[in-house]
């Protein structure tokens, strides 16, 4: 049995983990939430990585409060990269691969084509700085790591833009959404179930990943088809981002390459629309 230890159970990445661990029967799963396993805590990461022998660690644990952190930056960094510093030096004394989740963030959105995970970064805020920090950190310390790059994260668990939408749909008549900024919605059910087929692959390519659905679109239009799917009549307004200001500046375009994960694992990723669909069903 492959032994895998996951942090921030109860995030919406990590339940979808556990949503899938019945199809995969060769894994041994424990989850933590973050009062179990701080990873801000060196002895607290030690003792759990010391208590069995794990073969591999899927960080889900992130400060994830974009516009929040431009005002908590110290917390930001504690966690998203010094905490991530830290189980990767954990991992490399306990012999752990980590698989590490990280973010679109880390590029500025001045590109006009998908970015390779050999593309420059240029996080523009806080949360995609930190998140860097934590990227250099763990390959700094340790070679068996896999960073895998998402983006526009949401699935029927946790706080996120799918939920926010539909409770929106049933307290008004009307909404903005911002119409300018271009990525790739990912279900994190399709996400965790990569990262189960990563591990199963038992690959050493260790190395940066990119993963999201297929597709371009803006949060407008993700917003448009929930509605759609859901058969909602909230009047939808396509408004910019300067018609919105946030403390957080947002990359205008985070469209990632993932053909490198798509190669590796010999993946057909689904259309963010397919997935939609799946994630609403689910619901």
């Amino acid at each position: 049995m492959i032994q895998v230890l996951v942090t921030a159970k109860d995030g919406q990445l990590a339940q979808c983990i556990q949503s899938l661990t019945t199809q995969y029967h060769n894994f041994q799963f424990v989850f933590k939430s973050s009062s179990d396993l701080d990873i801000t805590n060196k002895t607290n990461i030690e003792e759990v990585l010391g208590a069995q022998s794990f073969d591999y660690c899927i960080n889900c644990a992130a400060y994830t409060a974009v516009d929040k952190a431009e005002e908590e930056i110290e917390l930001a960094d504690r966690v998203n990269h010094l905490g991530a510093k830290l189980l990767a030096e954990s991992c490399h004394s306990f012999n752990v691969t980590l698989i590490h989740i990280s973010t679109d963030f880390v590029f500025d959105g001045k590109s006009s084509k998908a970015y390779l995970e050999s593309d420059n970064t240029n996080p523009l805020g806080v949360y995609g700085i930190t998140k860097l920090k934590g990227e250099q950190a763990i390959s700094k310390a340790l070679e068996r790591h896999f960073i895998i790059r998402t983006s526009w994260l949401y699935s029927e668990f946790g706080n996120n833009f799918l939920k926010t939408m539909l409770r929106l749909a049933n307290q008004r008549d009307d909404i903005g959404v911002v119409g300018d900024q271009i990525g790739s919605p990912t279900y994190a059910r399709d996400l965790a179930d990569v990262i189960l087929k990563l591990m199963e692959s038992k690959t050493t390519n260790y190395g940066v990943y990119h993963y999201s659905n297929e597709g371009e679109v803006s949060w407008y239009d993700f917003a448009k088809e929930i509605f759609e799917v859901c058969n909602s009549s909230i009047k939808l307004n396509k408004i910019e981002t300067k018609d919105y200001p946030t403390p957080a500046v947002r990359p205008k375009y985070s469209i990632m390459n993932t053909q490198k994960i798509s190669q590796l694992l010999d993946l057909k990723i689904p259309n963010w629309k397919l997935s939609l669909a799946q994630a609403i069903t689910n619901l």
